[in-house]
């Protein structure tokens, strides 16, 4: 049997996993994290992800873990709702087939898809990379170096199989100016199938019911914050901190205070990825490694629906040929998601009074749309 080794057990490297045992391949999938994660915002499955975990036979897992949410409202300052509804959204509701999950629970249930089928390794991540005409000896940071016919990086932004194959993260990662704060509050949220967004130039705060619970995100403008560290939580919390600080509309103060004591706080630089190939020899990338515009909830269908292609594109010929038709197929998705990314953006996040106001009347008139 064939090997190949995935960094990354989030949405694309178990999807990846799944279809490439079922095509007589062997997977490892090693995680850096100890453990399956436990954060993440909502995230969709829709689109050419449909007809891929409908495959799988995880839909029916995916549907009870839905959220529930089925519309958008605006919060003034005062904490006066928009009425009726603005931006009606369709995912999870009756009657259609895409929806929207909590990020931890799409990854849970992809993993427990082909846990029988790959091997999962826990608590490690990939050091160093050497290839030549047959395969890739991989080493790790705490397991023993191992040899691999190909090696596929999901591993995410900050992917570390993209910095040991192609070259530093600052090549090919440009930040787009906005940040991102999530975490769980614990408790019930008010509106059980409303997302609220409260705006304010270049910031947003918003609630989002997450199957009985309510997350908060905290998306605002700035510019790229020298020394960056996606992993330093207290440069983190100081950044949220900055940002918001003299914001005193509707529960901002509250819910900053609580994000900023919270354990599970995710945060991280909303950014562009952009490589002139996705592979190197025997090395190839998958998902937001390869291409992300990291706010957007399309990412994980995307990531998703690449992995189906490139495990189809394996079975059925050599790694080059294989590589080639998988990106010359999957770029033609992720190029027309990144070029909405300015618009998107603009509408979550208005940087003026006036643009606010302009995009809560537009969203008014709009029979149906989508967020992130």
């Amino acid at each position: 049997m064939s090997t190949v080794l995935i960094s990354g057990a989030g949405v694309a490297g178990p999807t990846l996993a799944y279809w490439l045992a079922r095509a007589g391949w062997r997977p490892t999938v090693v995680e850096r994290a100890a453990g399956q994660r436990s954060s993440g915002s909502p995230v969709d499955v829709r689109g050419p992800a449909l007809p891929v975990v409908e495959a799988m036979g995880v839909v029916d897992e995916l549907r009870a873990s839905a959220t529930q949410a089925t519309g958008i409202r605006f919060v003034d300052s005062a904490g006066r709702l928009s009425r009726p509804r603005s931006m009606p959204v369709s995912r999870s509701a009756a009657g259609t087939r895409e929806m929207e999950v909590p990020r931890t629970d799409l990854a849970r249930i992809l993993c427990a898809a082909v846990r029988d089928d790959a091997e999962f390794v826990y608590d490690d991540t990939i050091t160093r990379l050497d290839q030549d005409d047959s395969g890739v000896d991989v080493c790790f940071e705490r397991g023993p170096a191992r040899r691999f016919d190909l090696v596929v990086g999901a591993d995410g932004l900050h992917s570390t199989t993209r910095r040991l194959a192609f070259g530093p993260e600052h090549d090919f990662v440009c930040h787009l100016g906005i940040y991102i704060a999530t975490t769980p509050l614990g408790e019930a949220p008010e509106y059980p199938h409303d997302v609220l967004l409260h705006n304010t130039p270049g910031r947003l705060v918003a609630m989002h019911p997450v199957r009985g619970e309510a997350g908060v995100a905290f998306i605002f403008r700035r510019p790229a914050v020298p020394g960056f560290d996606h992993r330093d939580t207290a440069q983190h919390r100081r950044i949220l901190a900055e940002a918001y600080a003299g914001q005193a509309g509707w529960r901002v103060p509250e819910l900053l205070s609580r994000a900023l004591d919270a354990d599970d706080l995710y945060f991280d630089a909303v950014s562009k990825v952009a490589l002139p190939s996705w592979s190197a020899g025997r090395v190839v990338l998958l998902g937001d490694a390869a291409a992300s515009v990291s706010l957007f909830g399309d990412g994980s269908s995307l990531a998703i629906a690449g992995a189906r292609v490139l495990a189809d594109a394996i079975a059925d010929s050599d790694h080059v040929t294989a590589f080639r038709r998988y990106e010359t197929e999957h770029r033609r998705h992720t190029a027309a998601r990144a070029r909405g990314a300015g618009l998107v953006a603009g509408l979550l996040v208005p940087k003026t009074r006036l643009g606010i106001l302009a995009r809560n009347a537009a969203a008014r008139l709009l029979p149906r749309a989508t967020v992130a």
